[in-house]
C-alpha cells in the first residue's frame, strides 16, 4: 500500500461483463506513491502538534448506556457492529449518523456526522468502515476530520479497515 509502481503487461476485456483487465508481467517499484507521502506530511503536522498524544485519549466505558455509531448506512460494518451489540450489549441505545465513507463526500460528511453525535451526548462514539484500497480509506486521513476526533469531549474509537491498515483517525 501506498508504493508507486510501474507496470507492464497487456490489457484485455472481460467480453461477459465488459471489464477491462491488465495481466501484468513486471511490476518494478518506483518509489511512495502521491497518498502516501500526503499520508506521511499530515501525520508528522499533527504529530507535532500533540493530536496523537496518549495523553489525550479518553477512557472508554466498561458498559456504554449510549453508543453513537458513524458509518455508511447501508454497508455490512453497519450490520456487524448492530449485531454484534445486540448479542453483548442489548440494553445500550445505538445513534447512527449515517455518512459516506468513501470519495470526496466522505470527509466534511464525517465532521458534520461527529458534530450531530457530539450534541446527542453519548457516552462512545464508533467511527467504523470495512477494509479497502489506501485510495478507498483516504477520507481518515483528513486534517479537519483529525481535529475533529480530537476536539470531542467523548471517546471515539476508530474501526477503519482490517489490522494491517491505519489511517490518521486511527
Amino acid at each position: 500500500d501506498g508504493m508507486a509502481i510501474e507496470a507492464h503487461g497487456r490489457i484485455t476485456v472481460y467480453e461477459p461483463q465488459g471489464q477491462y483487465q491488465l495481466a501484468v508481467n513486471l511490476i518494478q517499484p518506483k518509489g511512495e506513491g502521491a497518498l502516501y507521502q500526503e499520508f506521511l506530511r499530515l501525520k508528522a503536522m499533527l504529530e507535532s502538534e500533540g493530536l496523537f498524544d496518549p495523553d489525550r485519549k479518553r477512557p472508554i466505558p466498561e458498559l456504554p448506556h449510549k453508543i453513537g455509531i458513524i458509518t455508511s448506512g447501508t454497508g455490512a460494518a453497519l450490520r456487524d457492529m448492530l449485531n454484534t451489540l445486540r448479542r453483548r450489549l442489548p440494553l445500550a441505545q445505538v445513534i447512527l449518523a449515517a455518512s459516506p465513507v468513501q470519495g470526496v463526500e466522505a470527509p466534511p460528511a464525517l465532521v458534520i456526522a461527529l458534530s450531530s453525535l457530539n450534541k446527542q451526548n453519548p457516552d462512545v462514539i464508533l467511527l467504523a468502515r470495512g477494509g479497502g484500497s489506501i485510495e478507498d480509506l483516504f477520507a481518515f486521513n483528513d486534517e479537519a476530520l483529525a481535529r475533529r476526533i480530537a476536539s470531542m469531549p467523548m471517546p471515539v474509537v476508530s474501526a477503519i479497515g482490517h489490522e494491517v491498515d491505519f489511517t490518521i483517525a486511527d
